[in-house]
């Protein structure tokens, strides 16, 4: 389709279904673009290694849309990147840098209630 073959920016969501989990790795790491790429899955092992294998500038983990907050880099590699820098953070003092931003969110099974805290060491 054409929306796979083009980089396009927008409320699109586009799925693209692998045959094995070596397909799900090449088909976004061979495509001429590199922006961002998302995988779904329970398996922290799975995680990591797609993570650290796809050739993509962005990666999402159990998160659909791999944005990261502003002062990480946000950019694709390959034909996505534009310009010698990526424009936020430090990314944008390193000229010879190639960063990969992993975003991830690890839910659990259904819990009572909800916490709002953030840990801290006694």
């Amino acid at each position: 389709m054409r929306i796979y073959r083009e980089e396009i920016f927008g409320p699109v969501l586009s799925v693209v279904r692998a045959d094995t989990y070596e397909d799900a790795l090449r088909l976004p790491s061979e495509h001429e673009y590199g922006n961002g790429v998302a995988i779904f899955t329970r398996d922290g092992d799975t995680a990591r290694d797609f993570s650290q294998r796809v050739d993509t500038g962005m990666v999402g983990v159990n998160v659909p849309i791999p944005v990261p907050v502003a002062y990480h880099t946000f950019g694709g590699w390959k034909r996505s990147g534009f310009g010698d820098l990526n424009q936020h953070g430090p990314d944008s003092i390193r000229f010879h840098t190639r960063t990969k931003t992993v975003t991830s969110r690890w839910p659990s099974g259904a819990k009572e209630g909800a916490s709002f805290t953030i840990p801290v060491m006694k």
